[in-house]
Formats: C-alpha cells, sequence, structure tokens
C-alpha cells in the first residue's frame, strides 16, 4: 500500500510541479504579448499623430498657395490726364490720377480719383508714382506697411 501511496502521491507533486511551470510560462507569454501590443499602439499613435501633422501642414500650404494664387491675380488698372481750369485771370493746371482694382477682369472698386495741382516744372510721372492709391505694397501682403509695423 505504501508503495502506491508513494506513486500516487509523487504523481499529484508531478502534476502541481508541472502545472505551476505551465502558470510561469503563461505569465512570461502574457508579459511578452503586453509588451509588444504596447509597442505596436504606440507605433499606432505615432503614424497618427504624424498623419495628422502631415495632413494639417498640406492643408496649410494648399491655403497659402491659393491666396498667393488669389492676390497674384488681383490687378490695378491706372489713368491719368491733365485737366486745366480756366479762372478769370489764371489757368490752373491739374493732374487727375484714376485706378481701380480688378481681380482678373472683374473690377473690385470703381475708379478713385484724385487732382493733383500741377505747376509748370512738375515731373508728370514722379508724381503718378507718388499719388496712387493701390501701389505694389499695399496689394502684396508680405511687403504691406502694416506687415513691417508688426514686426517693429
Amino acid at each position: 500500500m505504501l508503495p502506491g501511496f508513494v506513486a500516487v502521491a509523487s504523481g499529484l507533486l508531478a502534476w502541481f510541479v508541472t502545472q505551476s511551470r505551465m502558470e510561469v510560462k503563461m505569465a512570461e507569454q502574457r508579459e511578452s504579448m503586453a509588451v509588444e501590443r504596447g509597442a505596436i499602439q504606440a507605433e499606432r499613435d505615432a503614424m497618427e499623430t504624424s498623419l495628422h501633422t502631415a495632413l494639417r501642414a498640406a492643408e496649410e500650404t494648399a491655403k497659402r498657395q491659393a491666396f498667393d494664387n488669389f492676390l497674384s491675380e488681383l490687378k490695378v488698372e491706372q489713368r491719368h490726364y491733365t485737366r486745366e481750369n480756366r479762372l478769370l485771370t489764371r489757368n490752373r493746371k491739374c493732374l487727375v490720377l484714376q485706378e481701380r482694382m480688378y481681380f482678373r477682369n472683374i473690377p473690385l472698386s470703381d475708379w478713385i480719383e484724385h487732382e493733383i495741382p500741377l505747376e509748370d516744372a512738375a515731373d508728370v510721372d514722379r508724381l503718378v508714382q507718388d499719388m496712387t492709391v493701390f501701389e505694389k505694397a499695399v496689394v502684396s501682403i508680405a511687403e504691406g506697411p502694416r506687415a513691417q509695423r508688426a514686426l517693429a
């Protein structure tokens, strides 16, 4: 009877030891699986973040290019002529400068008219450049006076 009892006891002991080893191996596998899942999740989050950042940068670039294209299609039409006003004993010469802004071929503003008194030795081209309303610095945001004030 004793040999049978020893055999059953040693069988149970071997079963418990084997069961313990299997539980340890299962715990190690679960731990390695958790580490791998964490690494995969971190990589997935990093990819989503980089994708989101890349999409935002692409959207900003597209918006900036569209705005630049819009600004490049703004044009200014300008014309000028001289007008003489005859008063009683005096003739008064004036330079009349007219400007309007266009988007492609659509006028965005009415004619803006300036009347500049002329002297005999006045340079008409220089007066036209000095008195323009829609000069290039106003149309271009990058070179405009507001951008310079913001930086100062």
